[in-house]
């Protein structure tokens, strides 16, 4: 089950992202930030339970532009279509809000690709580069390639 995070999500999302971080597949984010953030988050739970397996983040940047961020799944979990799912259902949210572009910088170009995404030049997205990219460890070395889909 996909549903919105609740403030109770924030913990089990702060240890997943900073599990994912330790093998450079993601920024590590602050549990402080995640609080501030919690609007921005989907969770996936396993069937019937509050077991947060898999989450994402829909950050909006413009009133036309938007970044999926934050995009983990449990890695008892991967491979098994979670990821995305979660990707779609924050597609469908920035189609409801009507956002025209979404982005994500991503190792996973195979995972954005089979949802319609296209690889765009990161100097396309400078904001986002000095924002957050500045904090991460593969700063200015990135491997990560920007992505974006029209919804």
């Amino acid at each position: 089950m996909i549903r919105k995070a609740t403030l109770k999500d924030i913990k089990p999302i702060h240890k997943l992202i900073s599990e994912q971080a330790k093998t450079g597949n993601l920024i590590s984010r602050a549990i402080s930030e995640l609080y501030s953030q919690v609007r921005d988050f989907v969770v996936r739970t396993e069937d019937g339970s509050n077991n947060v397996i898999g989450c994402g983040a829909l950050h909006i940047v413009w009133e036309d532009l938007a970044e999926i961020r934050s995009l983990a799944v449990r890695t008892e979990y991967q491979g098994k279509g979670i990821g995305s799912e979660l990707v779609r259902v924050l597609l469908d949210e920035s189609r409801g809000m009507k956002i025209n572009r979404v982005f994500v910088l991503t190792d996973r170009t195979r995972l954005f690709e089979r949802l319609g995404f296209s690889q765009i030049d990161k100097n396309m997205l400078p904001h986002k580069i000095w924002a957050d990219c500045i904090h991460c460890n593969k700063f200015p070395e990135c491997d990560e390639v920007a992505m974006a889909v029209s919804v």
